[in-house]
């Protein structure tokens, strides 16, 4: 159902519930949740609670999108289904896709759509990280764990990995570091260790991007992927960082799916070539 503002519609979306969805756990059931999106804003995607345990949640649940008239036609609404894991990456069950361009959205529409398989983007590997903050002595320590299933980058068929670790303050570059090359592997184990001073009043603001590159002596090295963590993180990511936070001391380690290049950079707001002034400039 849509509501017209100026040059703008508002539209409400409900998710209300699912049925008979495909079991993902060994123990015959899934932990279902719904992630909703469009595809003209792929920054601000919504995320319903987490259902255990079972094949046929009811959501019950209301997302508000404020779409511009002019990509009306143009723009889609995706729902995916995942099926939560606390110690590996989310499998998708299933999706829906619906052209706006094809609704009337001045009416209310209640209907079942049946889910299918996702378009999926290319695979850009996975990787393993852990976080620990402590508050009283204002630490940040991320330690690079490994990877896996990296794309291959080079014409031998592998790829030469390392890890930039870098945080983001209100949107602005802030710190960074990097781990050391590992030659000639898709499957590479690092095990090092990164502490950043954050005080406490800063932890909110700050966003912690992971990215993978390979490296190239020639030509410039190219990243494969990335993923970032914060409060503006949604799903798997922002779980983590919520994991530290509530365990203060205590390192939280996870798996996360490396995410295009591109997609990360949009939804941080930041620009490829952006380059902050310098200091005393």
């Amino acid at each position: 159902m849509g509501t017209w503002l100026e040059n703008c519609i508002v539209m409400k979306v409900g998710v209300k519930q699912a049925a008979d969805l495909k079991a993902m756990d060994s123990g015959g059931t899934s932990d279902p949740y719904v992630i909703v999106y469009l595809t003209s804003d792929m920054r601000k995607k919504y995320e319903s609670k987490v259902y255990r345990k079972t094949l046929n949640p009811v959501f019950n649940e209301t997302f508000t999108f404020q779409i511009p008239q002019a990509e009306m036609s143009e723009s889609t609404l995706v729902m995916q289904i995942y099926d939560f894991n606390r110690f590996a990456k989310h499998d998708i069950i299933g999706e829906v896709r619906l052209p706006l361009g094809d609704f009337d959205l001045q009416h209310v529409i209640e209907q079942w759509q049946e889910l299918t398989g996702t378009t999926e983007q290319e695979r850009l590997g996975e990787i393993c990280f852990s976080l620990r903050y402590i508050p009283s002595t204002s630490k940040l320590t991320v330690v690079i764990l490994e990877a896996k299933k990296l794309k291959r980058m080079d014409s031998s068929g592998l790829s030469d990995p390392f890890v930039k670790v870098q945080l983001i303050l209100n949107k602005k570059k802030w710190k960074k570091k990097k781990t050391g090359v590992k030659k000639s592997t898709l499957s590479p184990y690092f095990n090092e260790a990164f502490t950043f001073d954050v005080p406490f009043s800063q932890i909110q603001n700050i966003d912690l991007v992971i990215s993978v590159w390979d490296h190239d002596k020639v030509t410039k090295n190219q990243q494969i992927g990335k993923v970032f963590l914060g409060c503006r993180a949604t799903g798997n990511q922002l779980r983590h960082w919520s994991d530290m936070l509530a365990n203060p001391r205590r390192p939280i380690a996870q798996w996360h799916n490396l995410e295009p290049v591109e997609e990360v950079d949009n939804a941080l707001g930041l620009k490829s070539h952006f380059k902050l002034p310098l200091p005393g400039k």
